[in-house]
Parts: C-alpha cells; structure tokens; sequence
C-alpha cells in the first residue's frame, strides 16, 4: 500500500498515540488534531488522503464535523473514518447517513484498524481509473458523465458526493436490475470490503436526496427483501407504469 497523509483528530492523548503510531508503523504519514477547530485550522492549509476521527470530542463533535466537511465542495470527498465508543446501531445508522464511510468502536484492534484504512484507500484508488475510462450514460432525463463527475437533469446540475455518485452511476450502467446490498458494496466499494450493509442503506437515502431538486429521486426504487435498482421509465410516466402495476 503506497503512503498516505492521514489526519487524526482524538482528544484522549492515549488513543492518539496508538492510532498515530500503528499508522507510522504501517508507513504512513500522520497529523493530530484534539478538536474539531484545530482540525478545520490544518484543513486550510491542505487536505490529507484520509480523515480519521472521533465523534465525542470538545467542542464541535465529529459527527457535526463530518457534516460540514460534506456540505463543502473542497472537502467534500475527504474519506472520513469515525472511530468512537458509542457501538449502538442508531449511533452507526446516524454517522453513516451523515457522511462517515466506515465506523469502528473502542476498543478496537491496531490490526484491524490498519486493514479498514488499507481497504477504504484501495477502493478509492482502483475507483478512479473506472470512472475516467467509462463512456457518459443518459436515461430518463439524467445525464451521467464519468469524465467530468458531472450529473445532469436538462440545464440543471445535481451535486453529489463521490460514493453517491459511483452508485449512480452502476445503477444507470444496469437499469431495471434489482441488485442487494451485498452486490452494492462488491460493486461500488469493493470486494475488499468491511463495511456493513446499511452502509449502502445510508448512501442510498443522500443519492436520493441528491436527485431530489430534479424529481429523479422515485428512479432510486427499493425492492423489499431484495435490494435497490434504477427505474428508467421517462418522468411523466410514473402514473402510467403504476397503473400498469396495478
């Protein structure tokens, strides 16, 4: 696994410690923040390859930080791990939805902590050549384009973060294919995979509400018990495909 800067925001100094030095061991470079401030304050200067952080820290959490570094276009893409004691399902749901890609609970293992950094950095690294060799893809009024990152409804661009917009663009890639969250994950993040399936739950709700200014967002159908799949049907036709159903 080639380096990576990877930026570490934890207030307690032991655990900063622990994730700093197995991080260094495994040859990467590392910068610790205590807080969220101090963290926004290096962002500024420049952005790391990967953003690890907690959520309980003083100040501004690291669940509202995460937020707002999605609500930026600069950092927007930043690949963001929360490591946290809270291990509750809604905690999990509620960190994914807002923009974590991975979540690991105190304690946890160096070791693991290590293959989950090397697993999000691989995925993200054999995503990219994907994405720039594949042609544009345009259905039911949406234009999808790899070579830009540019999603399209008429004159109207939609924005996305990155993950929302490779789940895009395999489903428009395979319309009307029902696929399941297992598949999903295999697909668009990896087969290296470490996350858990209401990972793509949580990508599926911000695609969703990413599509939303256009009205595309009914194309993102669920198929219960099953998984999701892209509806290709034009708008305006919705009426007719339900009554078609029915």
């Amino acid at each position: 696994m080639p380096p990576a800067h990877i930026l570490v925001i934890e207030n307690e100094p032991a655990i900063q410690e622990l994730i700093a030095l197995n991080l260094s061991m495994a040859g990467h470079t590392v910068a610790r923040a205590r807080d969220a401030e101090s963290a926004l304050l290096m962002l500024e200067e420049g952005l790391p390859a990967m953003i690890m952080t907690d959520w309980n820290l003083p100040g501004q959490s690291g669940l509202s930080l995460i937020r707002r570094l999605r609500a930026q276009p600069r950092t927007r893409d930043l690949p963001i791990i929360m490591v946290t004691a809270r291990c509750g399902e809604p905690d999990k749901i509620m960190a994914l939805e807002s923009g974590a890609d991975d979540y690991m609970t105190k304690p946890f293992s160096p070791r693991e902590m290590v293959a989950r950094v090397h697993a999000l950095l691989r995925r993200l690294r054999a995503a990219a050549p994907r994405e720039q060799a594949a042609d544009a893809v345009q259905m039911a009024g949406l234009r999808l384009d790899p070579h830009t990152l540019r999603v399209t409804a008429g004159a109207r661009e939609l924005a996305m973060g990155r993950v929302e917009f490779k789940l895009l663009n395999f489903l428009m890639n395979h319309p009307e294919r029902v696929h399941t969250r297992a598949q999903l994950l295999d697909q668009v993040w990896g087969s290296a995979v470490y996350l858990d399936e209401r990972t793509v739950d949580a990508h599926v709700g911000r695609l969703r509400s990413a599509l939303q200014p256009s009205g595309h967002q009914e194309h993102i159908e669920t198929v219960r018990g099953s998984g999701y799949r892209f509806v290709a049907w034009e708008q305006g036709a919705g009426a007719l495909r339900e009554t078609a159903r029915a």
